[in-house]
């Protein structure tokens, strides 16, 4: 599924008083290896997002589902488009015990 600005990534705290990353969070069937693409969001700038930002990816049809981290490594100075950094850290969604 390719990213659809209708149902964009929603900023769950914003930075404080302007200043510092605010984080935000998007659900998607598509794999983070898709989601930190260049370009992926497309519509970035318009959203809000700034470089430095950070972005929970949760794949939703993974079994179980799969959440990564990753920042917003540039925004697009003609399309404002985000490209995200790279996976970073995988947050367990499974029990060990």
């Amino acid at each position: 599924m390719a990213y659809s600005t209708s149902l964009p990534p929603k900023c769950i705290v914003p930075a404080v008083a302007g200043t510092g990353p605010s984080l935000w969070t998007y659900n998607s069937t598509d794999p983070a290896a898709d989601v930190d693409g260049a370009g992926y969001f497309t519509n970035a700038k318009k959203l809000g997002m700034k470089v430095g930002d950070i972005v929970f990816v949760t794949d939703t049809d993974a079994s179980p589902p799969i959440t990564t981290s990753h920042r917003v490594y540039a925004i697009d100075s003609t399309t404002g488009a985000a490209d995200l950094s790279d996976t970073g850290a995988t947050i367990g969604s499974t029990a060990g015990d």
